[in-house]
C-alpha cells in the first residue's frame, strides 16, 4: 500500500521464491476509477538478496494505491 500521492517506481521487496508474481489486485486500475498505473500483469523474482530473502522483485507501487502479488507456480 501506498498512502502518499507520490508513486513509488521500482520498490525493492524481498521475497523466498524465485519466478513471477502475478498482480491480481490494484487499486488505481481503470475498473475502480484510478489512473491506471501498475504492473501491468506480472512482476519477476531476481537472485538479489533482500530484506533477508534470497530474491527480490521490483514493482511499482501507484499513488494511493493497494496492490496485491500472488506466487504464480
Amino acid at each position: 500500500s501506498n498512502f502518499t500521492p507520490v508513486p513509488r517506481e521500482g520498490y525493492r521487496i524481498g521475497v523466498n521464491a524465485a519466478g513471477q508474481y502475478e498482480e491480481i489486485l490494484n487499486t488505481d486500475s481503470m475498473y475502480y476509477q484510478g489512473s491506471n498505473v501498475g504492473n501491468f500483469g506480472l512482476v519477476a523474482s531476481e537472485a538479489i538478496p533482500s530484506h533477508v530473502s534470497h530474491y527480490l522483485y521490483c514493482v511499482f507501487v501507484p499513488p494511493l494505491a493497494t496492490i496485491y502479488l500472488k506466487y504464480k507456480a
